[in-house]
């Protein structure tokens, strides 16, 4: 039997290469962004919004979704697509990354924590973790990995790295649904050696799709290159290459450049929540004084609606004040930077003409912050 989710490439320029993967729900232009809808929704956004914005996938989170309001009430309700209006592609992580912060015990079954919502004792383990995101419905499911911070001791990393492939085989194991897709995932550090045994090994087992995960937990940014750089060679060109958890400007490019197709991050909601609009020529804080009269949009070549409507004085304002609408704002504005950034990486891609334009937005950002110092 195919598998329901599948990967077709359909330009390449250099590393980078643009195609489409398609799921149970529709297809996805790649290089794609996944706006984080942790608990079923984007902060501050409906499914409309994102359907205005483009969005063609979204991400949400096991963890808080089986906590609260349960994998059972998501499924009696018809499953994630139904339960959050969002009819379109949505994936959803382990829950691994999430209970990293909440210093879990760790053995070879399971993951052991305290509920960040009421201190109640956790127990997650790779069948559980595919058991809650088989019945949330999601498109695509994450195998359960064991993430480490960065910089770790080699012998941690090397540790994790054996038992996240470990959990990968129960993961499969565990899968029952045929209509949905799950993803392994490559640990290793930021140790080359590791990260080519990972990849090498993951793909083995079989996956349509691969989480290059571990990555912006604290690495450098050469240390992440050097993390993909290791880790695309070795899993299969029909793969899907998914960074997780990035989501800035070069970083995204950077990646791009080296052959990976998707992203995930919570940058553009999370630094719109604290004033900041993502733009071209670099990063923009409205609580500055300087915009308090200012008549001009974020962004002069946005079209978004708070760019064609609203001046940076006026959102400045909402957003110094406490009013939401000014949260709301930002956060359309940088999802729409972001989806655009991808577009434009798509087409340039096509072209043939990705590295000079990586180079251009690069040194374009770079400028702004010299001169600047936002």
């Amino acid at each position: 039997m195919s598998e329901p989710v599948s990967f077709v490439t359909s330009a390449s320029d250099g590393s980078a290469r643009t195609g489409v993967m398609s799921t149970p729900h529709g297809d996805v232009e790649t290089p794609n962004f996944m706006a984080v809808g942790t608990r079923a929704s984007v902060k501050l956004l409906d499914t409309e919004d994102l359907d205005r914005l483009g969005a063609q996938i979204v991400l949400s989170n096991t963890y808080h979704l089986m906590l609260r309001p349960g994998e059972g009430t998501v499924e009696q309700l018809g499953g994630l697509h139904r339960f959050m209006a969002w009819d379109k592609p949505i994936l959803t992580d382990s829950g691994g990354y999430q209970v990293l912060s909440l210093s879990p015990k760790i053995s070879e079954d399971t993951l052991v924590f305290a509920s960040s919502y009421d201190g109640s004792r956790i127990e997650l383990s790779p069948e559980r973790s595919i058991g809650v995101q088989e019945a949330l419905g999601a498109d695509i499911a994450m195998a359960l990995d064991v993430p480490v911070g960065l910089p770790a001791p080699r012998e941690v990393t090397e540790s994790a790295m054996y038992q996240t492939l470990r959990w990968a085989e129960r993961s499969k194991a565990a899968k029952k649904r045929r209509d949905r897709a799950l993803f392994g995932i490559v640990q290793g550090g930021s140790d080359p050696q590791l990260r080519r045994i990972s990849a090498r090994e993951t793909a083995a087992i079989g996956f349509p799709g691969f989480g290059i995960g571990g990555l912006a937990v604290g690495e450098t940014p050469q240390e992440r290159a050097t993390a993909i750089e290791a880790t695309i060679p070795e899993l299969p060109l029909s793969g899907v290459r998914y960074v997780m958890g990035l989501g800035d400007t070069e970083g995204l490019l950077d990646a791009v450049s080296h052959g990976v197709d998707l992203f995930d991050c919570v940058i553009p909601t999370r630094l719109a929540r604290h004033g900041k609009a993502l733009t071209r020529d670099g990063d923009l804080s409205i609580k500055r004084g300087e915009w308090e009269h200012d008549a001009r949009p974020l962004e002069e070549t946005c079209d978004c609606v708070a760019c064609r409507r609203y001046s940076r004085a006026h959102i400045r304002h909402l957003y110094r004040t406490g009013e939401l609408t000014g949260h709301r704002l930002l956060t359309l504005h940088n999802l729409a930077y972001t989806y655009r950034l991808m577009a434009d990486v798509r087409g340039h891609i096509a072209r043939g003409t990705f590295a000079a334009f990586h180079e251009d937005v690069v040194a374009r950002r770079k400028q702004r912050l010299g001169i600047t110092g936002r």
